[in-house]
């Protein structure tokens, strides 16, 4: 079903039915919502036709890139709501164009999904409300748009922490990298989104909009309040984000600095037996371990000496242990 039609507010329980778009619809008692799903661009021409919209509104229903907002016409207004949802690798956003007249309000979708299907059950919810205008039906539809905003923001928490978690035992890779900035990348786009959904709940629970009574207006103002704290939890998860890259980046720094030390305690005690072998290898007639039968044994119990010594200091000063071991802590009484 392309285009279904509803009755709110009449002697019968509303329920979805099939609507051929061609001729309009005006109930005596209560209001209509009719939902579209058209992603050929042709129902809409229907509806423009039936209910006489304005042809910029209808415009930018069609668009598949549309900013939210909320734009005013003489016998309408026109809203664009973006909902979401948390694809296998970025969010995936879905246009949600309405018309909000005196007894009709239209919802308008470009292609078939998930929400889509959410939103039509939504009609439910609508009945039970005794909703007694078409402003409550558009309640429910930016209700349904933002109670889908937590699980994406929910997700990508735990998704970043999972990465913490990781990287205080082992490097990233370049693709955990890559993923951790395509997270901050979407975030930051989730929460523009959220600024212009805001505005538009601001708008429809602040201004005298057309065809939103008063009474309809606490409702705006709760999804507002909702979007609020989504904002404020995004905002949270991008300094989360950007910590997480700064301490990968800091214990990266941590890790070649200890490969440094380890290289560099090495290098000195090999430096030992290297400079005292390459001493007796030169061309002297008078060498002190030809003179005796013991040189030899005692030259190489020097480099053993000064070897193990060495092995010994490095070994206190934490030069010769790996980073993993050194970021180990003992566990505290009374605590695993």
């Amino acid at each position: 079903m392309s285009i279904v039609m509803a009755i709110h507010g009449g002697d019968e329980a509303p329920r979805w039915t099939e609507w051929d778009g061609a001729t309009a619809i005006a109930p005596e008692h209560g209001f209509a919502w009719i939902d579209v799903v058209d992603p050929d661009g042709n129902d809409i021409g229907k509806l423009q036709r039936a209910f006489g919209l304005h042809e910029l509104a209808v415009e930018d229903s069609m668009s598949l890139a549309q900013l939210a907002k909320v734009d005013l016409y003489a016998d309408h207004v026109f809203v664009v709501a973006k909902a979401a949802e948390l694809g296998a690798f970025e969010i995936e956003y879905t246009d949600v164009s309405i018309f909000l007249s005196e007894k009709r309000v239209i919802t308008v979708c470009r292609m078939e999904t998930a929400f889509g299907h959410r939103l039509r059950n939504r009609i439910d919810k609508v009945a039970a409300r005794n909703a007694k205008g078409p402003e409550y039906a558009v309640y429910e539809v930016l209700d349904l748009i933002v109670d889908g905003y937590f699980p994406i923001v929910q997700m990508i928490a735990d998704e970043v922490l999972l990465m913490e978690r990781r990287l205080l035992d082992d490097s990233l890779d370049r693709d955990e990298i890559a993923r951790i900035f395509q997270l901050r990348r979407e975030t930051v786009h989730f929460k523009y989104v959220l600024t212009r959904m805001s505005d538009v709940c601001n708008k429809l629970a602040s201004l005298d909009v057309p065809c939103v009574s008063n009474d309809a207006k606490p409702y705006f103002r709760d999804v507002l309040d909702h979007l609020a704290r989504i904002d404020a939890m995004s905002a949270g998860l991008i300094d989360v984000i950007r910590a997480a890259l700064e301490a990968s980046s800091l214990l990266e720094q941590q890790r070649q600095s200890a490969i440094t030390r380890q290289l560099a305690a090495w290098a000195g005690i090999l430096a030992i037996p290297t400079a005292i072998t390459g001493f007796y290898g030169m061309n002297f007639v008078d060498m002190p371990e030809t003179l005796t039968s013991w040189g030899s044994f005692g030259v190489l119990g020097l480099m053993a000496g000064i070897c193990g010594m060495l092995y010994w200091r490095f070994r206190r000063l934490g030069w010769l242990q790996s980073s993993h071991g050194k970021s180990r802590r003992r566990p505290v009484d009374g605590f695993a």
